[in-house]
């Protein structure tokens, strides 16, 4: 597939709040609609598409799945022109001072995220990080203006526009998971000239920030013989460089743990060796963290894997990726589902019972 970067960026500028995933959702469908054989929304919001396999009589189906809301902020409280914020996913207070954000209210309203000067408050406050109950959104218009336009209950994204930077890396908000968005359109790319056999579902879900509602949902409705999920993990860099954290620019990650079933990655393994895809074993000893959660146990429970794309400052406007990485995690997936045979399926349950 040729660079993904463009298509990176424009997820990269669009907003889509858990629970309000639309704006980037029809993005994501104009782009895959090419790519595979049928779209449909969930009755959640979830994107699914699907690339079905090349034989006539009923074949055995994989779920890909990949998180495309975004954190953000929501309006509880207006005071003075000012607006009162919670958050919506998890959100570090210490990052959103003087944080560019568009307000989604009546009309689309830039603002910045602010804190008030040291000097300005109790003394109680001096020098300590913020809470989120003292920061503030100013969106340059007198408190009856303000009134207006804005409500409780507007949601507040981040307007950090992409940044390129050296060595092939990209900035900015939402690559958790945007990133993982882009690496399921290179793996449709590469199997779009493929004759398969196997379904494969490429499910763009919601609400995973917050309560995994997609992961748990879409599942259930398509009855997959085993599912991936594909979401970031933390990057090493100063202070986070221990087994927790993965290199940049080193390729995707395989998850190993209790949300992994054991063929899935020992065949996600051999399959990256075979392809010479770098890559690296990720321990998950409890929970994922990613959408895996939720699908491993829908029904009567699915075969699952997570594979993590490296990111630094990850759940911050800023956050940082190679863009290699996303390409060799859609390869990885690529190659993973070429391989997938009639019989694998087969050979899964003997794999459970020796």
């Amino acid at each position: 597939m040729n660079d993904i970067s463009p298509f990176l960026k424009q997820l990269l500028s669009l907003p889509g709040l858990s629970g309000n995933e639309e704006p980037v959702r029809q993005v994501i469908a104009e782009k895959w609609r090419p790519l595979v054989d049928e779209l449909s929304v969930s009755k959640l919001g979830s994107l699914h598409a699907l690339r079905k396999a090349g034989q006539k009589k009923q074949a055995p189906a994989i779920l890909i799945a990949a998180h495309m809301d975004a954190i953000g902020l929501i309006v509880t409280g207006i005071q003075d022109g000012f607006l009162r914020v919670t958050e919506i996913g998890g959100i570090d207070p210490r990052i959103l001072p003087g944080q560019e954000v568009i307000v989604h209210g009546q009309n689309g309203l830039s603002g910045i995220a602010i804190l008030w000067p040291d000097r300005l408050v109790n003394s109680s406050h001096k020098g300590k990080p913020p809470s989120l109950e003292r920061i503030l959104v100013d969106v340059g218009l007198p408190a009856p203006e303000v009134e207006k336009l804005v409500h409780v209950g507007d949601l507040v994204s981040f307007s950090t526009p992409p940044v390129e930077l050296s060595g092939g890396a990209l900035s900015g908000h939402t690559l958790d998971n945007r990133a993982s968005v882009a690496a399921l359109t290179v793996c449709l790319d590469e199997l779009k000239t493929v004759n398969l056999d196997w379904n494969v579902w490429m499910v763009a879900t919601v609400q995973e920030e917050v309560n995994c509602a997609g992961g748990a949902t879409s599942p259930f409705a398509i009855e997959p013989d085993m599912v991936v999920a594909v979401d970031v993990t933390f990057a090493k860099g100063p202070g986070a460089s221990d087994h927790r954290s993965f290199p940049m620019g080193k390729g995707p990650t395989v998850g190993t743990g209790a949300n992994i079933h054991p063929f899935l990655f020992k065949t996600f393994k051999s399959v990256a060796e075979k392809y010479e895809i770098p890559f690296a074993v990720e321990p998950l000893p409890k929970g994922s963290g990613t959408d895996a959660v939720v699908m491993q146990i829908v029904g009567s429970g699915i075969p699952s894997a997570v594979i993590g794309i490296p990111v630094r400052y990850m759940h911050t406007p800023v956050e940082e990726v190679v863009v290699e990485d996303i390409q060799r995690t859609g390869r990885l997936l690529a190659a993973f589902i070429k391989n997938l045979a009639p019989d694998t399926l087969d050979n899964l349950t003997r794999e459970m019972h020796p």
